[in-house]
């Protein structure tokens, strides 16, 4: 194992053991690196390496400690993973919005307030019949992240938050070169906003199922 890994995989037993947790912080860095048995080198390349994937946040002049590890915390390297996809792999990350979108727009039926559903139905009726395509996908964006919020479940919306990078594109490339795809996309989500205010969880996962596999069947078509 390399040393840098070993000093990775050393903080890292600190924090799933608990004896350093959310928000703490490190030991100085000579006296760290002497309790795990590190070099110095070998401890601040490791804290470097954790701090990129926000497991720790180094502050100038203060120290180093360890972050809220809140999962939308953590999951934002997904977002920037999937940023570097190939045009032929998105539609693998399309295929896994389609199994995670579905079951938190279902599971969001039972849970979304009047509250929120008003603002959703206002977000829409804001758009108008005739948005342009960048209008379209910020209130797709919008639209979708607000339902998934009303899931319960934190890491799920932080997965499909960070999904959003490469079917964004997806969504632009299909409202510039499909005929009917802004007034489709606009009644599919009219279709979704009906389905959670019945609280109709089966035909809100239904709906929100031909939502992404509409987009995902076109990319497929011109790919």
């Amino acid at each position: 194992m390399a040393v840098t890994d070993e000093a990775i995989e050393k903080i890292k037993a600190m924090i799933v053991s608990g004896a350093l947790r959310p928000g703490d912080r490190l030991p100085k860095e000579s006296e760290l690196a002497a309790e795990l048995g590190l070099s110095r080198n070998s401890l601040r390349e490791a804290v470097r390496a954790l701090s990129l994937i926000r497991i720790l946040d180094v502050r100038q002049g203060d120290g180093t400690y360890v972050t809220s590890l809140d999962p939308q915390l953590l999951l934002e390297a997904l977002s920037f993973v999937v940023d570097f996809h190939r045009d032929d792999t998105v539609l693998e990350f399309l295929a896994v919005r389609r199994i995670l979108e579905p079951a938190a727009t279902a599971m969001a039926a039972a849970r979304i307030g009047e509250e929120q559903l008003d603002l959703l139905g206002a977000q829409l009726d804001a758009l108008g019949e005739r948005p342009s395509v960048e209008e379209l996908v910020a209130c797709d964006l919008e639209f979708h992240r607000g339902i998934v919020q009303e899931s319960g479940n934190s890491v799920l919306c932080s997965l499909l938050d960070g999904l959003s990078g490469p079917t964004t594109r997806a969504r632009v490339w299909r409202g510039l070169t499909q005929e009917d795809a802004v007034s489709r996309t606009l009644h599919e989500h009219r279709a979704i906003l009906s389905a959670l205010r019945d609280r109709d969880a089966e035909a809100a996962r239904a709906w929100a199922t031909v939502h992404v596999a509409s987009v995902e069947q076109w990319l497929r078509s011109t790919l």
